[in-house]
């Protein structure tokens, strides 16, 4: 006679107490794969964050081997690259922060009437700066790295006001965003001004500038993706993070050599003016015909590139491309200036032979002639174009004005040249991004009249070419 298997109680399965020893076993054996599989699984994740280690130092050592290669370590260049690379990743988290904040939750019409006047109002403090700030530079020039820095701190101190003024909709959101704008433009004059005593033996002034240019694309394309992670949580956020960059970049200011304050051997520049026969020192101090030239012929791409910057952010929102969305397109143009840029600065050290008066005009004829075809063939590729084309010309037209000042103005002014070429530069960004607000919200059109004011520009520009002998011969501001 057989003996009754027993119950399990209430509750309990068959075989999760002394019966069926097959199931406990399969369970066991379960809890001892799930702890191989944490344990396994624990140990990839220290792996992964040793190799996550090291590669990130490598990447860092690699990246302070070639800031200091050269000779740039020796001479300071390298510092002040650094620095650069903390400015540009603070601007493009700010520059993230406000896109969200100014265009994309405000309605169009006032957006756009908000940002002419704080257009408005960055032109007027530039008025001031474009004849002040250079001779300033000059008369106080041992405190060069106190100016770099402040620019630094002030823009660190905007972005916490502006981080609160976004979250609570103070006031104070769009005078603290014009006073990062004044700060920045301000930066890039004052830093100009200190790249000259800091350039090595084997380098030209060109190549300096595109070093420290390409380390501020490196600093961008770093520090957008964890802008826009940190604009998840609110836009405040990318703004405390660009705080923190730019507490950082004061102090890498403040520690830049002391020989970027020595102001030995320095004079004052003149910008115009008739030549004085009976003065010669002034004769020799007034800027070159042949930087003049580089000089207006860099206005056309820089005006381009505002107005592509203000013009393209309404019209891409109010009228988009079909089967777009309006961020995508917007990434789309803004990327495409990002590789013109770039690819300008790597093809610098390709054109270094090249005459850099034809390179100013070749780059300001392609923007003009790139906008005709954007406007008669509007589309995601023509819009691509015109931005690669825009970054590409404004990169190498500015690498030809610096190779200009180097060759044709004496050492003594070349801070002042640099300090007066940058704030002008700046003005005229301004302006087309005036002109890109204030246009109608018709892509051909709008298109259209930027490519008539390009064309008459690039024409006056020709005929104002210095002539050959002028522009061959020795200038009275070579040394």
């Amino acid at each position: 006679m057989s003996t009754p298997r027993p119950v399990p109680p209430p509750g309990e399965r068959p075989g999760e107490r002394h019966g069926d020893p097959d199931r406990a076993g399969r369970v066991r054996e379960a809890g001892q794969a799930v702890g191989r599989g944490v344990r396994a699984t624990g140990r990839g994740l220290r792996g992964a964050a040793r190799a996550g280690g090291r590669a990130g130092r490598y990447t860092v050592r690699q990246a302070r081997r070639a800031t200091r290669a050269e000779g740039a370590g020796d001479s300071g260049l390298s510092r002040l690259i650094e620095m650069h690379i903390f400015n540009t990743a603070g601007d493009a988290a700010v520059a993230i922060s406000l896109a969200g904040t100014l265009f994309f939750q405000v309605p169009t019409g006032e957006a756009r009437g908000q940002v002419a006047l704080f257009l408005g109002l960055t032109m007027l403090p530039f008025a001031i700066v474009a004849p002040l700030i250079g001779p300033f530079l000059d008369r106080f020039s041992h405190g060069r790295r106190w100016a770099i820095g402040s620019t630094m701190a002030i823009r660190a101190f905007l972005c916490w006001v502006l981080a609160t003024a976004v979250t609570t909709g103070s006031t104070w959101l769009f005078p603290a965003a014009l006073g990062v704008l004044v700060s920045s433009k301000a930066y890039g004059v004052a830093r100009a001004a200190a790249v000259p005593r800091l350039v090595p033996d084997s380098f030209t002034l060109v190549k300096a500038n595109g070093r420290i240019s390409l380390s501020g694309v490196i600093g961008v394309a770093v520090s957008a993706p964890i802008a826009v992670g940190a604009s998840f949580f609110g836009s405040e956020w990318s703004l405390r993070y660009a705080f923190v960059l730019f507490v950082v970049a004061t102090i890498l200011a403040i520690m830049l050599p002391a020989k970027v304050d020595v102001s030995q051997g320095e004079d004052q520049m003149v910008l115009h003016g008739p030549s004085d026969a009976r003065n010669p020192r002034r004769n020799r101090l007034r800027i070159p015909a042949s930087v003049a030239f580089a000089l207006r012929a860099n206005c056309g791409p820089r005006w381009l590139s505002g107005f592509l910057t203000m013009f393209m952010a309404f019209l891409l929102r109010e009228n988009p491309i079909d089967g777009y969305r309006t961020e995508v397109l917007l990434a789309i143009v803004i990327g495409a200036a990002g590789v013109g840029n770039t690819l300008g600065i790597a093809l610098a050290s390709l054109l270094r032979q090249v005459n850099p008066t034809k390179t100013v005009v070749v780059a300001a004829g392609a923007g003009a002639a790139v906008t005709l075809v954007s406007a008669l063939f509007y589309g995601v590729v023509p819009l691509a174009l015109l931005g690669l084309t825009a970054g590409l010309s404004q990169s190498l037209a500015k690498l030809s004005l610096d190779s200009t000042i180097q060759r044709d103005v004496h050492e003594r002014v070349r801070t002042s040249a640099f300090a007066r070429s940058d704030t002008l530069l700046q003005l005229a960004w301004v302006v087309g991004g005036f002109v890109g607000i204030a246009m109608p919200l018709h892509p051909r059109l709008g298109l259209g009249i930027a490519c008539a004011v390009l064309t008459g520009w690039f024409v006056m520009v020709l005929a104002s070419r210095p002539a050959r002998r002028e522009e061959d011969a020795p200038s009275t501001a070579v040394r």
